[in-house]
């Protein structure tokens, strides 16, 4: 039942219900076999599937929009930001700008999509010897209609470089909190995140926006601070684990809850240990005008989206074919549009 901080505890569905300034937060977690050499799964695996729109979840996994290869070929955006929070595997990404990526083990992508942008999203199963979990985040975080037809903007956060701190409860016991936006209160600081995209709502200080994922060790006490800004909103997502108390609430796993943002919340945990994902913000408070890949804040702008999709595909699409895929290596790297190169090891711890 509600509290004074706890105002709602729903059960999580597919997609996880947001509120506004987001739009969609969906997390696959999918245990995918050994790889058949062409970075997609054997073809007797794929039988009885419906491929092309596979989201069955047999044995543990989906194709989802892939064919061979598991994943989503080039599709449009316009109008908000996807932020990708890959916990283990690698997805490729290509787009319509010309730049592509692998990345995973904790690293995750920003991207504005703005005025429009045509990207692919593509999880190869690199390893034959062994399964290749793939474990992500997909946030959808809306665009005011002054930032809507800003040029898009493809931005890396290096799982080294995300910023995360470990509290220590009285018994020794620990939470881990990563920071992928929002700063974090610590003991005698204040930890910052990565800056997001210039033209993000998530730039604005006055948004309030954050977005952290917690680990709490078995046992673990940890007090959640207040959010500081005025109207913010928050959405705590209770997705592993077994039972946590809220406020004094005892929540199950599997729960979304709504939060007094201007509270403090003291979280326990039970007898496993506990992940969960917090999206906060101050709302945008426009209207929302979508359908499929395309948000804006009118009928008339939605169609104006798909006219110029169809007559311009939003710059083409450059690459030779609609699910690419980057090699066979397990390093993780980004080709920006200009050229640019980041270039990083292969790791697989995952984000906390």
């Amino acid at each position: 039942m509600p509290t004074a901080a706890l105002l709602s505890v729903t059960p999580l569905g597919f997609p996880w219900e947001t509120i506004d300034p987001f739009l969609f937060c969906v997390h696959h977690d999918d245990a995918y076999p050994p790889g058949n050499g062409r970075h997609g799964p054997d073809a007797a695996l794929l039988r009885g599937r419906q491929i092309g729109s596979d989201f069955s979840r047999r044995d543990g996994w989906s194709m989802y929009h892939g064919q061979q290869v598991p994943g989503f070929p080039a599709h449009p955006h316009r109008g908000f930001e996807t932020v990708t929070i890959v916990r283990q595997g690698r997805i490729d990404h290509s787009d319509s700008l010309g730049a592509g990526a692998r990345f995973g083990g904790g690293d995750v992508q920003w991207l504005t999509a703005g005025q429009g942008i045509v990207h692919a999203e593509m999880f190869p199963l690199l390893r034959t010897d062994r399964p290749n979990p793939l474990e992500l985040f997909q946030i959808w975080l809306n665009l005011p209609a002054a930032s809507k037809m800003v040029a898009p903007h493809f931005t890396m956060f290096w799982s080294q470089d995300i910023p995360r701190h470990r509290f220590t409860d009285d018994a020794g016991r620990e939470t881990e909190v990563v920071c992928i936006a929002g700063a974090l209160p610590v003991p005698g600081d204040t930890l910052k995140p990565l800056a997001p995209p210039p033209d993000s709502w998530a730039s604005r200080a006055a948004s309030d926006v954050a977005m952290w994922t917690l680990r709490l060790a078995p046992g673990a006490r940890w007090v959640l601070p207040p959010a500081t800004g005025d109207g913010t909103r928050r959405k705590l997502y209770f997705f592993a684990g077994r039972q946590l108390e809220v406020d004094g609430q005892p929540v199950p796993v599997q729960s979304a809850m709504e939060l007094r943002a201007g509270a403090t919340v003291t979280l326990v945990n039970g007898e496993e240990p506990a992940e969960l994902l917090m999206l906060q913000g101050r709302p945008i408070g426009e209207p929302v005008a979508q359908y499929g890949p395309f948000v804006m804040n009118t009928e008339q702008e939605l169609r104006q989206a798909f006219e110029d999709y169809r007559r311009t595909e939003f710059g083409g699409w450059p690459w030779p074919d609609a699910a690419p895929v980057h090699g066979d290596g397990q390093d993780r790297f980004a080709r920006h549009a200009d050229g640019r190169e980041e270039r990083h090891p292969a790791q697989d711890t995952p984000a906390g």
